[in-house]
């Protein structure tokens, strides 16, 4: 069962939206989440990518990804999907949203769209909602008809994941990374896949203003993970932020 039932969802302290029936559907009301700036969310619970726009922030990002460690690209063989768990399946340990009852995606587009309308009967299936994609700046409104017009990126793409050590992780650790909240955005479903495995220096998001926050959110993913990153990635990250 899903823990959620018909509550206030809240922000810190700031209410966002309340669920509420209609119909067929169940929706929420008020007004769009508010973006979070990635320093002021490490555990990822937080919607969207909000620019990193002060001097102080952009010298703690600097700061952040200063402390990765840089090794090198391994190879891709071996790497499958399936590796990191079922699709976005409620059973990783020890990160938020982890077996509440929803899976994995319907919990990231709960937590990022606007005018959240979920299915009959359900408090964790969305149906339909708005989303104001970080990457491209689109307004999206989608459904489940056109599903994959929106898509939930990993910041840390999993197979980049696998290159740089995870293919020797146990599986408990690959399911946490592939679930963990910080690691992901529901984004324009073209470009995520036009981003696929890359790290910061082949993809940048095309949006320029959030490109410090992104490199940012990859950053986070690293330091918790114990990931490496590539010296390129690592010089292309820091230039997103001085």
């Amino acid at each position: 069962m899903s823990t959620r039932g018909v509550v206030t969802v809240a922000l810190g302290a700031a209410v966002l939206f309340s669920l509420t029936t209609h119909d067929d559907t169940r929706a929420t009301s008020g007004g769009p989440p508010v973006a979070a700036v990635p320093l002021d969310n490490p555990r990822g619970t937080r919607p969207g990518l909000a620019p990193v726009r002060s001097a102080a922030d952009r010298a703690a990002a600097v700061r952040m990804i200063k402390r990765l460690r840089v090794g090198r690209m391994g190879p891709k063989a071996g790497y499958d999907r399936a590796r990191f768990g079922e699709n976005w399946a409620d059973t990783a340990r020890g990160v938020p949203y982890a077996r509440n009852g929803c899976g994995t995606r319907n919990d990231l587009l709960a937590r990022d769209g606007e005018d959240v309308r979920y299915r009959a009967g359900s408090d964790c299936v969305v149906v339909s909602m708005r989303l104001r994609d970080p990457y491209t700046g689109r307004d999206i409104r989608w459904s489940k008809r056109r599903s994959d017009e929106i898509q939930v990126d990993h910041v840390v793409p999993l197979s980049y994941e696998w290159r740089m050590g995870a293919s020797r992780w146990p599986m408990s650790k690959r399911v946490r990374i592939a679930n963990d909240p910080l690691n992901l955005l529901p984004v324009y479903g073209d470009a995520n896949e036009a981003k696929g495995g890359s790290g910061p220096a082949s993809w940048l998001p095309p949006v320029r203003r959030v490109r410090c926050a992104y490199v940012v959110r990859f950053a986070q993913v690293a330091v918790k993970y114990g990931l490496p990153v590539t010296r390129a990635d690592k010089r292309v990250m820091l230039a997103q932020c001085r």
